[in-house]
């Protein structure tokens, strides 16, 4: 946002921009109940960010201006919280929060804050930053007013953000907003002012009173962010993730025996959430994947004078920590989390492809076990590499074509993605007259390894001639 004097007809403007804006504007003045638009949506619009979240606080009933509002854009898609005092209308355009001005108060023990009915200014002085603190007027008599009592735009223009009261009372009112402070940081790439960075490092315990979900909420925004990495240094370097995230803390460090060092798996994570960035879109999961590729590397690291650091099997038993940290998280425990599992598990295999000679066999079964989810697992792969070395970077970018291009000419001939065997358990036992056994499992490994090997071909009759070789040498009749 550049720093230009603006006036109220410049907010005016802005106001008048959205059809809907005209329509509350419209019942507030029939009703004669003062009216603003408030927080996310106002810094929004002055940082030109789309903004569908529309946040209104008024001088007396949410809930009743909320129904009227809604008889005049007749959208019938009213939920009224009465509990809360407060009203949202939503369509695939916007969504409305009504609520009226409010003072809270808050109890050590708990963020949820005792409710009185309060001024604008007390529901400013309420907000977690002051670039949130914004209002803009909309009854006519204050249409397109600029309400800012902290100076809110000047932190916009600095790029700041800052607590409109004490941070220390802020913070510890409401611990949630370490980690929203956090998040906007790497939303809009802004720096966290020092005193309110003091506040969160005085008061990062405060977060163990946070329910697991909403900190999760905000961590999750804060990975789908514009800038991640940033998000995760402000979260280390404030106290904050050693309490939430222990495991990813635990990346930090360089350890040195015999003047040999490994490099800091940390800032390594961090690069390759950065690599992944133009590649993953929104994709969240994929950016977990990141996140936990090397997360077990600090339970699996040794030293061996000959070969000095190594982090043998760090990729298999990360996949075993997987479901252990989404449990934790309160993340989804389905396809998701196996999504990240099976990346985090095979990682490595990419890799190794192109340090050798490349095997029809070893691509089809990295095909079998990455599945749709193969062109993801490159990714990642690519974004693994993190050597300030260009000339080494691009080595391995070009072996990685190679192996891309493998991959498909293999696939388009096999079809071996999401492939299963021409003969399954049920027809080894109808065959055989067995029962669920060890002996089923060996034969069908026999089938599968045969044809990932490439010593039969993938069809029925082959299989079946294999399992019936196989079964006399096992002693099967």
């Amino acid at each position: 946002m550049k720093s230009k004097k603006l006036d109220n007809n410049y907010y005016k403007e802005l106001i008048n921009l959205n059809k809907v804006f005209i329509q509350i504007s419209s019942v507030s003045n029939k009703i004669n109940q003062p009216t603003f638009v408030i927080g996310g949506y106002v810094r929004d619009l002055l940082l030109k960010r789309q903004s569908e979240d529309i946040d209104i606080v008024t001088l007396g009933s949410g809930i009743s201006l909320a129904k009227e509002v809604e008889k005049e854009i007749k959208c019938n898609k009213i939920s009224i919280f009465k509990n809360f005092g407060t009203a949202m209308i939503k369509n695939n355009a916007f969504e409305l929060q009504f609520v009226g001005a409010r003072k809270e108060s808050y109890r050590k023990n708990s963020r949820n804050p005792i409710v009185e009915n309060g001024s604008l200014e007390d529901d400013q002085k309420r907000r977690d930053f002051t670039i949130n603190a914004l209002a803009i007027g909309l009854n006519d008599d204050k249409k397109g007013i600029l309400i800012d009592p902290f100076n809110g735009i000047k932190d916009l223009e600095k790029k700041i953000i800052k607590t409109p009261l004490d941070p220390d009372i802020t913070f510890s009112d409401d611990p949630l907003r370490m980690m929203r402070a956090v998040r906007f940081s790497a939303q809009l790439n802004f720096d966290i002012e020092e005193l309110t960075f003091k506040g969160i490092v005085k008061n990062s315990e405060r977060i163990k009173i946070v329910a697991q979900e909403r900190i999760t909420e905000e961590l999750n925004k804060i990975i789908l962010s514009k800038h991640p990495s940033k998000g995760f240094k402000l979260l280390d370097q404030t106290g904050l993730l050693e309490l939430i995230f222990p495991e990813f803390h635990n990346l930090k460090g360089v350890e040195i025996i015999d003047g040999n060092g490994h490099k800091d798996n940390f800032y390594h994570t961090l690069k390759v959430l950065d690599n992944i960035l133009p590649l993953s879109k929104n994709n969240l999961w994929l950016r977990w994947a990141a996140i936990l590729h090397d997360i077990a590397k600090p339970k699996t690291k040794r030293y061996h004078p000959k070969n000095g650091w190594t982090f043998h099997g760090h990729e298999d038993k990360g996949a075993r920590m997987v479901p252990g940290i989404f449990k934790k998280f309160k993340l989804p425990l389905d396809e998701k989390m196996r999504y990240v599992q099976k990346l985090v598990l095979l990682h490595l295999r990419p890799i190794s492809l192109t340090n050798e000679k490349i095997t029809d066999s070893a691509l089809r079964r990295l095909l079998f076990e990455a599945g749709n989810d193969v062109e993801d697992l490159l990714k990642l792969c690519k974004s693994d590499i993190t050597s300030k070395n260009k000339e080494k970077v691009n080595r391995y970018l070009k072996r990685f074509e190679k192996v891309d291009e493998k991959l498909k000419e293999v696939e388009e001939r096999d079809r071996i993605k999401n492939w299963q065997p021409p003969i399954d358990g049920k027809e080894i036992m109808e065959t055989y007259n067995l029962g669920p056994c060890k002996e089923v499992g060996l034969l069908k490994e026999a089938i599968k390894n045969a044809i990932l090997d490439g010593e039969i071909e993938n069809n029925y009759n082959e299989a079946k001639k294999l399992m019936e070789v196989t079964a006399i040498k096992m002693g099967i009749k």
